[in-house]
C-alpha cells in the first residue's frame, strides 16, 4: 500500500493579520481562520443540513451531468483538490476517472491527515499528497511536487462555491494563479469549480443561519481559534452569530455581534467592543452564470462550459 506524504508550507496563521483585522474600524477576521480541526468538522456537518442546499445541489449536478463532466477530466491527471477538507467530493469521482496523482490542499493539515489516511486505504493504487497551505494567496508548491504536477495534465478541483469567500478582484487573482498552474502542466489541464448563483435572499439567509445552530457554532468557533493563534481572551458566550444578504454587493455576510460591552486583550493590544458591535467573519459572493463565465475568460482561460440544476440555484463550470 502506498503511504501518502504530508507536506506543510509556511504557517497559515498570522498574528499581524489577525491583529490588524481586530483593530480595524470595522473589525474583521478572514474566513481562513474558521478551519482548525473543530471548524473543519463543523463545516462538514453544515453540508448535511437541510437548509444548506449548496452541497446536495452540486452533488445532483455531478450525478445528472456525470458523463459530460467526466469527459473533461484528463486521464491519469494530477488532481489538485483545493480546500479538500474531508476529500469526499473528489473521492466520489475516483471510481469513474482515477487520478494519476491526488494532491489534497487544505489550510488544516491536521484534519486533512486523518481523511487522507482513510482515503489511501480505500484507494491504495493512487499516489496521494496532503499539503497544508493557505492557498488563498499563494499556489507555490515544493519543487519535487511541482515537478510531479508539471509532468501530467492538472485537474484543478474547487467545489462547494468556496470561491465566494473572495471578492471579485481577489477571485480574479486566484483564478489567474490556477491558470498559471494549468499552463505549466501538460495539455488538457483545466479547472472544475462549483459556484452558487444569485437567488431569493430568504433562501440564502436560511442556508447561513440554520435552525440547529450548527453554522452559529462554526462562526463562534473562530473566536476559540483566534484565542489559540493570537493569545487572545475572547469569551464565546459574549457573542452571537448573524448572517444577512447584502443585495448591493451580491453577497452573504456573516458577523459575530457583541451581546454586551466587552474588552478583549491579546499580547500588546486591547480593544473594547460596544454592545451590538460586530466582527465581520465571512463574505460569500453569489454570481450569475454570465458574470462568472466572463470572470473565467478574464483570468486567462480560453474555453468554458457549465451545468446547472433545474432550478438554476447552483452551477458547475469547466474552464480550460
Amino acid at each position: 500500500m502506498l503511504t501518502f506524504n504530508a507536506l506543510s508550507t509556511a504557517p497559515v496563521s498570522s498574528e499581524d493579520d489577525l491583529s490588524q483585522g481586530l483593530l480595524a474600524q470595522q473589525a474583521h477576521c478572514s474566513p481562513k481562520y474558521f478551519y482548525d480541526a473543530l471548524g473543519s468538522t463543523l463545516f462538514d456537518a453544515i453540508t448535511h443540513l437541510p437548509e444548506y442546499y449548496l452541497t446536495r445541489t452540486e452533488a445532483a449536478i455531478f450525478t445528472e451531468h456525470a458523463e459530460a463532466i467526466h469527459a473533461q477530466i484528463p486521464a491519469q491527471a494530477a488532481w489538485l483538490d483545493l480546500g479538500a477538507g474531508s476529500c469526499e467530493k473528489a473521492a466520489r469521482l475516483f471510481e469513474r476517472t482515477p487520478p494519476g496523482l491526488y494532491v489534497a490542499v487544505d489550510i488544516s493539515l491536521d484534519y486533512l491527515t486523518g481523511t487522507l489516511e482513510r482515503l489511501q486505504r480505500e484507494h491504495p493504487q493512487v499516489p496521494m499528497v496532503g499539503v497544508g497551505m493557505d492557498f488563498s494567496s499563494d499556489l507555490t508548491f515544493a519543487p519535487e511536487l511541482q515537478a510531479q504536477l508539471s509532468a501530467k495534465p492538472v485537474f484543478a478541483f474547487y467545489p462547494g462555491s468556496s470561491l465566494g469567500n473572495f471578492d471579485p478582484v481577489q477571485a480574479l487573482g486566484f483564478l489567474q494563479r490556477i491558470v498559471g498552474v494549468c499552463k505549466a502542466a501538460r495539455p488538457g489541464s483545466g479547472l472544475l469549480i462549483g459556484i452558487d448563483l444569485v437567488k431569493d435572499a430568504a433562501v440564502l439567509e436560511r442556508a447561513y443561519a440554520d435552525e440547529l445552530g450548527v453554522t452559529a457554532a462554526f462562526n463562534l468557533n473562530v473566536l476559540r481559534h483566534v484565542n489559540s493563534l493570537l493569545g487572545a481572551d475572547f469569551e464565546v458566550r459574549d457573542w452571537e452569530h448573524l448572517a444577512n444578504f447584502n443585495v448591493k454587493e451580491s453577497r452573504i455576510e456573516m458577523h459575530l455581534q457583541a451581546r454586551r460591552q466587552v474588552t478583549v486583550s491579546w499580547p500588546g493590544h486591547q480593544r473594547v467592543f460596544q454592545k451590538n458591535e460586530t466582527i465581520h467573519t465571512e463574505n460569500s459572493y453569489k454570481w450569475t452564470v454570465e458574470k462568472f463565465s466572463k470572470l473565467l475568460l478574464s483570468a486567462g482561460f480560453t474555453q468554458t462550459q457549465h451545468w446547472t440544476d433545474q432550478q438554476e440555484q447552483f452551477a458547475v463550470f469547466w474552464a480550460s
